[in-house]
């Protein structure tokens, strides 16, 4: 018998609302075709992999060492955590050297190991909401429990609610920016104010500094100039978590790494602990092959322009259409208010949008009751075939 915890994970519809929606997604494409279907439920990347990685990819196939796809160090290759690190160097504006990466299968095992290698059953992780919807399963799969905690109405970071949410039972913060699903990055002088908030928690508390968990999947995915801001010069206890599958196109291929701040007292004790703590999730090690590609191509450029015109072409149409959000800084998410009609029922205002083909995600999921995303990663005629629906679905009960 399955546990209780998954009988109800199953039951609920927020769970899996995303994957859910892509599924129905596929049969309603079968049964009106895929140009009267609006899918905006998934955030799947359609730009192409650059070339510099697709170049990568055919170098390293035609690779034929003795060994090249063997088992190598839990930790990764030599030469992809010496990439990752050059790579953090410059994002993060310090000295960055290998002995501070774990290659990880994508940015989700990066988190989880983090979290295992920090919690202990009862534990709590604070998390500003609204939030990746699976943080909830990595933090309670060790013991441990979410803390959510209110955002201002700009998605921007209340520093005095992350400071009266910190507990003795407090051992990290988590952070995602541009974040999904609100698309909003969290300025230098929001990052400094939590670093802040952090130091003096733990001063308080003997000395013992909640972790400062950074994920940032959609870090280079920035508009109108944004920047995303380091965070290693703040605080000693931060550690970065990423991937390349939104940056290079690449979700299905699950490379991503942890990164620790090289400032860190304890970092040689986090590294060998995050190290173990990914082998013994059942992952090992990095897939070896994409390891290779993306030592060789990380630095590969893309044009984002894209995103950010069909930001624009879906902002006009909400506008046109009455619905309330705030418009995002970075990754391909806008985050909605659900009509006042529906009176925050954002599961209900969700079916209703499917009834006019239009598949998103309701905000509960996100931690956020009332609102719902749209993954606007999806083709120019999507979204100006979709004008006409969203009108009729934000009249639906006036």
């Amino acid at each position: 018998m399955i546990s209780r915890y998954f009988q109800n994970l199953l039951n609920d519809k927020a769970a899996s609302a995303i994957r859910k929606m892509f599924e129905e997604g596929k049969i309603l494409k079968q049964k009106y075709g895929e140009d009267n279907v609006y899918d905006f439920s998934l955030g799947n990347p359609d730009l192409n992999p650059p070339q510099k990685v697709l170049d990568a990819i055919k170098e390293v196939a035609l690779d034929e060492r003795k060994g090249v796809h063997g088992y190598m160090s839990n930790a990764g290759f030599d030469e992809a955590r010496e990439a990752m690190a050059k790579k953090e160097s410059a994002q993060q504006k310090v000295s960055v050297d290998s002995s501070c990466v774990v290659m990880t299968v994508g940015a989700a095992s990066a988190i989880s190991a983090v979290v295992k290698t920090l919690i202990m059953p009862g534990e709590e992780v604070v998390v500003p909401s609204p939030f990746f919807a699976e943080y909830t399963h990595y933090v309670h799969g060790h013991g441990g429990a979410l803390v959510p905690v209110e955002t201002k109405s700009d998605f921007s970071l209340d520093i005095e609610a992350v400071k009266s949410a910190l507990s003795p039972k407090t051992v990290a913060v988590i952070i995602n920016s541009p974040n999904n699903p609100t698309g909003r990055v969290y300025t230098k002088e929001e990052i400094a104010s939590l670093c802040n908030a952090l130091r003096e928690f733990g001063e308080k508390n003997g000395g013992r500094c909640p972790y400062l968990i950074c994920d940032e999947p959609y870090r280079d995915i920035v508009y109108d100039g944004v920047e995303v801001p380091p965070v290693f010069p703040e605080y000693p206890y931060s550690v970065i978590v990423t991937s390349f599958a939104k940056n290079l196109s690449v979700p299905g291929e699950r490379v991503g790494y942890i990164c620790v701040n090289p400032l860190n007292p304890e970092k040689s004790d986090f590294i060998a602990a995050a190290t173990m703590a990914f082998r013994i999730s059942g992952c090992v090690n990095a897939p070896a092959f994409f390891q290779r590609v993306i030592a060789k191509s990380w630095d590969a450029q893309v044009d984002f322009s894209s995103y950010r015109k069909r930001r624009d072409l879906l902002t006009e149409i909400l506008d046109s259409a009455g619905f309330e959000y705030c418009k995002p800084q970075g990754a391909f998410y806008v985050f909605c208010k659900v009509p006042e009609a529906w009176n925050g029922d954002d599961s209900g205002f969700v079916d209703e949008l499917a009834r006019h083909h239009i598949l998103c995600a309701p905000g509960g999921g996100f931690g956020k009751k009332g609102w719902f995303r749209i993954a606007y990663c999806v083709p120019e005629k999507t979204i100006i075939g979709s004008r006409e629906a969203f009108c009729k679905a934000a009249r639906s009960r006036q």
